[in-house]
C-alpha cells in the first residue's frame, strides 16, 4: 500500500531547516537582493560544514548486506528536502552557501581519490554554457589540448554561478572536436591560474545575491591530472553521457528550489487573504468557492505535485535507479509552475505583490531562472519525450 504520510525523519529535517531559513535567510533576503554582488557575510557561519558527501563504495568482491538491499534514506532525498526549506527562505542565498556549488557535485561524482583530496574541500563552480552553446551542451567549443604534462584550455564560459566566490571551477571543454560529444571532458581549473580570467559579473533579474559571471580561458595551462574521468576519447557518447548524468542529480535540486519559492509565495498570499477575512475550507467543492480561493487551492495542489515528483527522482538516485526521466519530469513541472504560481500570486495580491516592501515580487523574479538553468523547460520536455517514446537524440531533436 502506498504511504503518503511524511516520514518522521523527513518531518524533523523539514522543521530544522525551516527554522534555519526563517531565522537566518529570510531576514536578510531583501538586503542582499538590493546589494547585488556583495557576499553575504552572515553565511560565514557555515564555512567548514560538509554540505555534500560521497557515498561509501563497497570493496571489490563485497556483496550487499540485507540492510543495503532495503530502500535507502539517502543524501539526495535529504538534500531536496533541505533545499526546499532553504529556498522558502531565499534561493539566491542558498546558492551562495560556501562549498555547495554545482562543481562540488561534479567533483564528488567523478573525481578519483587523489583529486578528491585536492579539491574536495574547495568551493567549486561549474562552467558549461558558452555564447554559442546553451541548452545543447554537446555544442561546446572551448578546447583542451594536451601539451606534455599539461592541458591548455582556450574558450569562453558565460553565466557561471558562484563565479567570483568559488575557489575552483569545473570547466567543460572538448579534447577532440571531430569526436563530437565523445570528445567533451570536464577539467578542474584553480583560481589564479594564468590565462584564466573572470571577465565580468552579470546584473540579473532575479537571484541577485548569487554572483554570476563570465570566464575567459586564454592558453590556460593546468596539470594533466586535473581532468575528471577518463581522458581517453572513445568513439561513442558513453563518456559524454557519464558527464551528463550530473544533471540527473542536480535537476531535482533545481526542482526543489522552485518548489520552495512557489510555496513561500502561496503561503504569503493565503496569509494576506486570511487577514481580509477569507476562511479556507478544503471540504468545499471548487465550484462553490470564490475565484481567488479556487486558484489558491489549485496552486497548492501544484506545489504538492512539484514536491512529490522531486522526491521521487531523488529517492531513485539514492537507490541506484536510473532517474533520467523522473529528474526531467520534476524539473519541467517545477520550473514551469514555479514561474506561473509566483506570477499569479503577485496578481492576486495587487499592490502588495508589486511593492518592494514585501518579498512577493522578488519571488516572482527569482523563480524565472528555475525554468531556464540546468536545462530549459523545452529541453526537459524533449528528454521526457525521448524516454517515453524510446527514441535517441538523433531520432528526436
Amino acid at each position: 500500500m502506498i504511504q503518503l504520510a511524511t516520514p518522521d525523519y523527513i518531518k524533523t529535517l523539514q522543521d530544522n531547516m525551516h527554522k534555519l531559513a526563517e531565522g537566518v535567510l529570510r531576514p536578510i533576503s531583501r538586503k542582499y537582493d538590493e546589494a547585488e554582488h556583495e557576499y553575504p557575510k552572515e553565511l560565514d557561519m557555515f564555512r567548514g560544514i560538509k554540505v555534500m558527501a560521497r557515498p561509501k563504495k563497497k570493496k571489490e568482491g563485497e556483496s550487499a548486506s540485507n540492510d543495503e538491499k532495503k530502500p535507502k534514506r539517502g543524501a539526495n532525498l535529504g538534500m531536496v528536502v533541505t533545499i526546499e526549506e532553504m529556498c522558502w527562505g531565499d534561493a539566491a542565498l542558498l546558492l551562495s552557501f560556501p562549498n555547495a556549488g554545482l562543481g562540488n557535485a561534479a567533483i564528488l561524482a567523478v573525481a578519483n581519490d587523489e583529486q578528491l583530496e585536492r579539491f574536495g574541500n574547495k568551493w567549486a563552480a561549474m562552467a558549461i554554457t558558452e555564447p554559442g552553446a546553451g541548452s545543447d551542451s554537446g555544442a561546446i567549443t572551448t578546447t583542451a589540448t594536451r601539451d606534455g604534462d599539461y592541458w591548455v584550455l582556450n574558450g569562453e564560459k558565460i553565466f557561471v554561478t558562484c563565479a567570483d566566490r568559488s575557489e575552483v571551477v569545473v570547466v567543460w571543454a572538448t579534447v577532440d572536436k571531430k569526436a563530437g560529444k565523445a570528445g567533451i571532458k570536464s577539467f578542474v581549473v584553480e583560481k589564479g591560474t594564468p590565462g584564466f580570467t573572470l571577465e565580468h559579473l552579470e546584473h540579473k533579474l532575479g537571484i541577485r545575491a548569487s554572483d554570476t559571471g563570465t570566464f575567459v580561458l586564454s592558453d590556460c595551462r593546468i596539470p594533466y591530472n586535473n581532468i575528471l574521468g577518463d581522458p581517453e576519447v572513445k568513439m561513442s557518447t558513453e563518456g559524454f553521457k557519464g558527464v551528463m548524468k550530473t544533471f540527473d542529480n542536480t535537476r531535482p535540486l533545481v526542482a526543489s528550489m522552485a518548489t520552495g519559492i512557489a510555496r513561500a509565495a502561496v503561503e504569503f498570499t493565503k496569509e494576506q487573504y486570511e487577514q481580509k477575512g477569507y476562511v479556507f475550507d478544503y471540504k468545499k467543492n471548487l465550484s462553490n468557492v470564490s475565484a481567488a480561493e479556487r486558484e489558491l487551492y489549485l496552486m497548492e495542489a501544484n506545489v504538492e505535485a512539484m514536491r512529490l515528483l522531486t522526491w521521487r527522482a531523488a529517492w531513485m538516485a539514492d537507490n541506484g535507479q536510473f532517474n533520467n526521466l523522473e529528474a526531467s519530469m520534476a524539473k519541467a513541472k517545477a520550473g514551469r509552475y514555479g514561474t506561473l504560481i509566483t506570477q499569479r500570486c503577485c496578481e492576486l495580491l495587487g499592490p502588495v505583490g508589486y511593492s518592494t516592501h514585501y518579498l512577493a515580487e522578488k519571488w516572482m523574479r527569482d523563480s524565472k531562472i528555475m525554468d531556464i538553468f540546468e536545462g530549459t523547460g523545452q529541453i526537459q520536455h524533449l528528454i521526457i519525450a525521448r524516454n517515453v517514446l524510446e527514441m535517441s537524440s538523433k531520432e528526436l531533436k
